[in-house]
């Protein structure tokens, strides 16, 4: 017997029609590429994100084709992602932090059919537009007055038209189509620093359920009471999810613009009373150092999510210690559409010293519904919840990816011996009794050192803790008798001179002896990936002919 109940497929229009129904004057901030700040509320946004859905389709663009965005956070980009998908195309969020070989490769092998993009990346949309030919209409967000052509200048690129004249040609009474909530609403790709990048396609479904989770109280927490600034570029995996469930909750919705140093980002912190924020680590450290040397503290701010990469616990401490915000460390991946874990205490810990509650939230936290977590070994067998077998981590859940968009890459899943699949994330972790995970490593980053693991994770997190180090990386070096060692490199603080054998020192009596790293090497600045994480990869070739001693 089938139940009784509404069939009301879950679709991202849904979404902003809910926000614009029951939390239509509630605001959308925005620093704007031209310099100004930009306001206006979840009814406006929702008539113009309507309003670009039925221009869109005046000229031509159906469902299914897809819809790249070369864009900042902004409201222009939030009507994109709402107008394109709820219309039942395809938003693909494109980073363009990216060489432009990768960009256009991304944009052919997608076969979008437009482009929208901020003036920023207006020379990257010039270098490719010749290589992109699926792509017949290039927009430029903004208003005609600031395209380049409007002042004489050759742009080489075809079909260039003003997101603005766009908008209004639109209609204002636009009716959002119904259909299966199992259609594709947006792709993202990988950052494919080994090979070339694959594609993510997440469902309306979904994206959905990933909002919902992420409201959860033991994940972001979100509320009508908010105000959230995503400093996560919405570009990287839709903001980890933050433009939809904003709109679930009704929540004030700020959005930084191209503006992401210490200074901009406080500023608006202030301005705006912004009370929930999301952003990477290299991210933070921006913000810290402007806080520390100005002697600032934050008003209004109560709760940051970090993740993309382990966050120091060093970082936790002067968040909760210095300024009074609360830290949530999450883990997750485009694969996940991100999110995997989020750390929060649980009843029985609260009654624990402060000290063992502080280690706790180091980790990477605990799943939450819809997502199931383990770690195996390499023979595919589950390892036990102790806290220290280190094993490969996989996951499944109903926005967990299934297979990349096109094949590429193929089938990622591997599947348990009740024949259920489970994707490998490629990170090894441990979980603890309690169900709390911690990355340890990648699995192409951890090292091997006489057949056994070292964290990479671990031994960086210490060295940024050291009061000199402005930020590390361990590499494993290939070494005659144990096959690997550590290599820490590291960038110190301006002004600070380090010496190697302090900083090995620092090690001492906090991880055993011979995860001490070999050697210390000192760079004016460790490469960074298109989404703010380490290079490893040129950090290994860089150093790949350094001898270590044969200890």
């Amino acid at each position: 017997m089938l139940g009784q109940m509404m069939k009301m497929p879950l679709l991202i229009s849904s979404i902003l029609r809910h926000a614009a129904r029951h939390h239509g004057h509630v605001e959308v901030v925005s620093r704007r590429v031209e310099g100004d700040i930009h306001r206006y509320t979840w009814a406006d946004c929702a008539v113009r994100a309507g309003q670009l859905a039925s221009a869109l389709e005046s000229i031509g663009i159906e469902q299914g084709d897809r819809i790249g965005t070369l864009a900042w956070n902004g409201y222009r980009h939030l009507e994109t992602y709402y107008g394109v998908s709820g219309m039942g195309a395809i938003t693909h969020t494109i980073n363009p932090r990216l060489h432009p070989d990768q960009i256009a490769w991304m944009i052919g092998h997608a076969e979008n059919v437009a482009v929208v993009f901020d003036l920023t990346f207006l020379p990257i949309v010039r270098s490719i537009a010749t290589r992109c030919p699926s792509v017949k209409t290039w927009i430029a967000l903004c208003d005609r007055t600031l395209l380049p052509n409007e002042a004489g200048i050759s742009t080489g690129i075809p079909n260039l038209i003003a997101f603005e004249d766009l908008i209004q040609s639109g209609s204002d009474q636009w009716n959002w189509p119904q259909f299966d909530e199992q259609r594709a609403s947006g792709l993202c790709y990988t950052s494919g620093t080994t090979g070339d990048p694959k594609g993510v396609l997440y469902s309306h479904r979904s994206t959905i359920l990933h909002a919902y989770a992420s409201c959860l109280p033991d994940a972001f927490g979100f509320s009508a009471r908010d105000c959230i600034l995503p400093v996560v570029p919405m570009f990287h995996v839709n903001a980890w999810g933050i433009p939809y469930a904003a709109a679930l909750v009704g929540a004030k919705l700020v959005f930084p613009g191209p503006n992401l140093d210490g200074r901009s980002l406080y500023e608006l912190f202030e301005s705006e009373q912004v009370t929930f924020s999301g952003g990477v680590p290299t991210i933070w450290f921006g913000l810290l150092n402007h806080l520390e040397s100005h002697q600032l503290r934050f008003t209004s701010l109560k709760r940051t999510v970090i993740g993309g990469s382990a966050c120091p616990p060093s970082m936790i401490r002067a968040f909760r210690e210095r300024y009074g915000v609360e830290v949530l460390h999450a883990w997750g991946m485009t694969e996940l559409s991100p999110l995997g874990s989020v750390c929060a205490l649980q009843n029985k810990h609260l009654s624990e010293p402060l000290e063992a509650q502080q280690r706790r939230l180091e980790k990477q936290g605990h799943a939450f519904f819809g997502v199931d977590l383990r770690v195996v070994n390499d023979a595919g067998e589950d390892l036990p919840w102790d806290g220290s077998s280190q094993g490969h981590l996989q996951a499944r859940g109903p926005w967990v990816i299934e297979s990349y968009f096109k094949s590429a890459g193929g089938n990622p899943l591997t599947f348990d011996a009740q024949g259920e699949g489970w994707f490998p994330t490629g990170d090894v972790a441990t979980i603890d009794s309690d169900g709390y995970l911690q990355i340890t490593d990648r699995s192409k980053d951890v090292i091997k050192s006489g057949g056994e693991w070292i964290s990479s994770v671990d031994l960086e997190n210490l060295a940024v803790a050291h009061p000199g180090v402005a930020m590390a990386a361990v590499i494993g070096i290939p070494h005659p008798k144990w096959d690997e060692r550590p290599l820490l490199v590291v960038v110190p603080k301006p002004g600070i001179a380090l010496e190697r054998v302090e900083l090995l020192q620092f090690f001492d009596g906090k991880v055993p002896r011979w995860w001490v790293p070999d050697d210390v090497q000192f760079v004016e600045s460790i490469p960074l990936g298109a989404t703010g994480k380490m290079l490893k990869n040129r950090l290994r070739e860089q150093f790949k002919d350094l001898q270590l001693a044969d200890t």
